[in-house]
């Protein structure tokens, strides 16, 4: 499945407790669970500001419908097109 990198803009990301980032991930999985396995969710980092999530999803709308279903904003959506790393440069 083609890979993702979503970005959320959500001011005051970094201050998240630990409890509200696992209601996020809670209400997160419970979205995709009903959207089925064309969709999933690899992992995301959490930054000051934003939420920088990687999916893997049969395509873009999957991705949208689970942040319009889940009510996270995704600003910003990119396709993963290569992934490079220390080893690319050998």
């Amino acid at each position: 499945m083609p890979k993702f990198v979503i970005e959320r803009d959500i001011p005051g990301a970094g201050k998240l407790s630990p409890a509200e980032l696992k209601s996020v991930s809670q209400k997160s999985c419970g979205v995709l669970s009903s959207l089925g396995p064309s969709v999933q969710w690899v992992h995301s980092y959490v930054t000051d500001d934003k939420i920088y999530c990687v999916y893997l999803a049969k395509d873009e709308s999957l991705v949208r419908r689970h942040a319009e279903l889940g009510g996270f904003p995704a600003n910003r959506i990119a396709r993963v097109t290569a992934i490079i790393d220390p080893g690319t440069a050998e």
